[in-house]
């Protein structure tokens, strides 16, 4: 215990020792922000920061996504060697359209660099733990709207990590918070255009498709369980109100707490949208255009033990909400490895996804928090890799945690591939 106590102080110092540097990087992302895909500055800049002379780190820039990157350090596996417990931290940078870091990616991808760094410098001339162990930190790209995290897992980026840590801004710390899953639909109508005045019974009325749908997924609302969600729009309605319209579409959200949910809400939602298309005499597309993204299954022990390394670092964890909304595609992460998506206040009671959490994600105040949530997840990490019955009980309650869930093999029916009934 006092090998690991000291283990955490180092990390802390070293920790503080970069906070300008650590600062400069948040900042550097913040001022210019970047959507899901292009963060070429963002990956650039992260790859520079783990270049530099005496970081000893190896880094992999442009890994397997055009704006992914991958920086390691620690033994080197072989068939001999003993096995190695890969640690992960991810980093996330990517912006919103028009009002920037509202999410405060900035913040989560200098907390995974900073607690990265900060394992490091506590592991450096250990030679007596348990097992050697490897630091992996993974730029994951694209999670606002494509979902970075789950391309790389289908590219094998995940196949030799062990465990995976990260912690998300919000409006308070909570080692802990589910998440619901969430799956993107896009419905096109193909109708038949007509002059709507002289010759209306020749044309097929994309638009009435569209609104029905619409309608039948409204009364669809008051027959669903409560922490069930849909919503949407409708993107295209036509082009004069002289022409029948040949074409609509629409788009929309569906979202579950659990994984296993999400088949009977996709089911009930197409049952909608082609109801609209036999009632309109239209032709109907159903396509899921993105990833799905997954609930985050829990890990009690790691969750547990980040809670104990916050509070003596002076975290306070107030209650936590009896639920949560958000969406995540390290939900998909954690169903493949055990780890830990704590979230954590950044010193405003502004909501994220709003011009005033940008403001806040960017200001100097912010670094307090960040810094001190990077601090947690590395001596969690301490934590982990210095006792083997902690490293035994994650993977036990990863095991269990899967066990009460659908996985993704067998939710084979149900996936995100485009369709066209």
């Amino acid at each position: 215990m006092e090998k690991r106590q000291q283990m955490k102080n180092t990390l802390q110092l070293f920790i503080d020792s970069f906070k300008a540097e650590l600062h400069s990087l948040s900042r550097d992302i913040w001022s210019r922000p970047e959507l899901a895909g292009d963060e070429t500055h963002a990956h650039d800049r992260l790859v520079r920061f783990f270049s530099q002379p005496g970081q000893t780190w190896t880094v992999q820039s442009h890994y397997k996504l055009p704006t992914a990157f991958r920086a390691s350090w620690g033994p080197v596996c072989s068939v001999e060697a003993e096995p190695v417990l890969n640690v992960c931290f991810l980093c996330e940078y990517d912006a919103l359209p028009d009002i920037g870091h509202a999410c405060g990616h900035n913040l989560i991808a200098e907390v995974g660099a900073a607690a990265a760094m900060g394992l490091r410098a506590a592991l450096e001339n250990q030679t007596e733990l348990p097992v050697p162990v490897k630091i992996t930190v993974l730029g994951t790209p694209a999670e606002e709207a494509i979902g970075g995290k789950i391309d790389l897992i289908q590219a094998g980026a995940f196949a030799d990590v062990d465990l995976v840590f990260m912690a998300h801004p919000a409006q308070q710390d909570a080692p802990f918070l589910p998440t619901v899953t969430i799956a993107e639909v896009s419905v096109k109508y193909h109708g038949q255009a007509s002059h709507a005045s002289a010759y209306p019974w020749e044309g097929v009325n994309a638009l009435d498709a569209a609104v029905l749908a619409y309608n039948n997924l409204s009364a669809l609302r008051q027959q669903l369980r409560p922490e069930w969600r849909l919503h949407g729009i409708i993107k295209h309605g036509g082009v004069k109100p002289n022409i029948i319209p040949a074409y609509s579409e629409l788009e929309f959200y569906l979202r579950t707490p659990l994984l296993k949910d999400l088949c009977d809400l996709k089911a009930k939602a197409e049952a909608c949208f082609r109801a609209a298309a036999l009632a309109s005499g239209c032709r109907v597309e159903i396509i899921y255009p993105t990833n799905t993204y997954y609930n985050i299954l829990p890990n009690a022990t790691l969750a547990s033990l980040y809670e104990s390394n916050g509070k003596a670092l002076g975290i306070e964890f107030p209650e936590q909400p009896a639920s949560f909304s958000g969406s995540t595609d390290f939900g998909n992460v954690s169903f493949m490895v055990p780890g830990v998506h704590p979230f954590f206040c950044i010193g405003t009671s502004a909501l994220n996804h709003t011009e005033e959490y940008t403001k806040a994600a960017g200001a100097e105040k912010a670094q307090l928090y960040s810094l001190r949530t990077a601090k947690a997840l590395a001596m969690t990490a301490v934590d982990v890799v210095c006792c083997p019955d902690l490293l035994r009980q994650v993977r036990e309650d990863f095991r269990l945690a899967k066990l009460t869930q659908e996985t993704a093999d067998e939710l084979e029916g149900c996936n995100t591939a485009p369709r066209d009934p």
